[in-house]
């Protein structure tokens, strides 16, 4: 299926993705896992939640980690331009009978969760309270150094219905990977901030979150990271990588919390600002798409995901499949 083209009037404005809720079983194993070794700052935490922020970032959180009895994904959190396109977000959403609840979020504005067609949980708001900057705090610099959250990529039962309604929403498509044979979609890129991607879909039973990203400065701070996790109890949540992606150029490292959420430590990508950027097409039996340097992902990279709080999983309709590793 061709590529819907580049919507640059969408009906409201979304900025850029903001944060995500992770529900973890426990929160001293976690705090672990992406305070002491990640190294993500504290922004404020009681026995049941843990804000936490980046470098760069000046908004209070942009990981939410909850105490829960299953891991799980909440929601999926982007930041519009002010409120005037969070009521116009909220109108549209109403529009496509898709849910709106306004809801109370400490640290956020005004908010409002939905879901997308496939049932994801988002979540929208226009303000979140300011801190002060910390990114020339250089003793703070622990693990990684991750320097801001960079991206989501979650499994699609259907990749060209997710991309035709992020469309809609004004995301613009960076790089796809077709299925010759069919000519649908098998994953694809999309962003609003100027990256390659905010939100990416792969085909895979779903909806469910493959990962959320941090980019870091450089890719010697994967190296050190791997260096720590190997030698403080970690070495088994090491899933893929380094290496560097095909796909958007980027060095990466995935890795598994505690309760196996995925995360991706990722730098080196480019700007995509230009609205007439061409999309990257990616054939789906291209070793070098998943991997520059040649060697293809494990076969948990295409199965493991979390699923998202209260959505309905089904499996992928497209049968397709790339290269995995034995």
């Amino acid at each position: 299926m061709p590529l819907p083209a580049p919507n640059f009037d969408p009906p409201f404005n979304i900025i850029r993705l903001s944060h995500v809720e992770l529900v973890v079983t426990d929160m001293a194993k976690s705090r672990a896992f992406y305070v002491d070794t990640l190294g993500l700052q504290v922004t404020d935490e009681d026995e049941d939640r843990i804000y936490l922020r980046a470098m760069e970032e000046r908004g209070h959180h942009c990981l939410v980690l909850r105490k829960g009895d299953d891991p799980q994904v909440g929601d999926l959190g982007f930041k519009v331009f002010d409120e005037s396109h969070l009521d116009r977000a909220a109108h549209w959403f109403t529009s496509r009978d898709l849910p709106v609840e306004w809801v109370e979020r400490p640290y956020q504005s005004k908010t409002f969760r939905t879901r997308d067609p496939h049932g994801i949980p988002l979540e929208f708001y226009a303000r979140m309270d300011r801190l002060k900057p910390i990114h020339q705090q250089y003793a703070l610099y622990k693990g990684v150094k991750p320097l801001r959250i960079d991206h989501f990529n979650c499994f699609s039962p259907n990749v060209d219905e997710s991309v035709a309604f992020y469309n809609e929403l004004g995301f613009r498509v960076t790089e796809y990977t077709e299925d010759e044979d069919s000519g649908r979609l098998w994953a694809a890129w999309t962003h609003r901030k100027g990256g390659v991607h905010d939100i990416a879909f792969t085909n895979g039973r779903g909806p469910r979150l493959h990962h959320l990203a941090f980019w870091v400065p450089t890719p010697l701070n994967i190296i050190d990271l791997l260096d720590l996790m190997s030698t403080t109890g970690w070495v088994k949540n090491i899933e893929r990588g380094p290496g560097r992606h095909g796909i958007s150029n980027a060095f990466f490292l995935y890795i598994l919390d505690p309760d196996g959420h995925r995360t991706e430590i990722y730098c080196s990508d480019y700007q995509t600002i230009d609205p007439d950027l061409e999309p990257i097409r990616w054939d789906l039996k291209d070793p070098q798409r998943q991997t520059l340097w040649g060697s293809p992902a494990p076969k948990s990279w295409f199965e493991h995901g979390t699923l998202f709080a209260g959505a309905t999983v089904r499996d992928a309709e497209l049968g397709a499949s790339p290269i995995i590793a034995p």
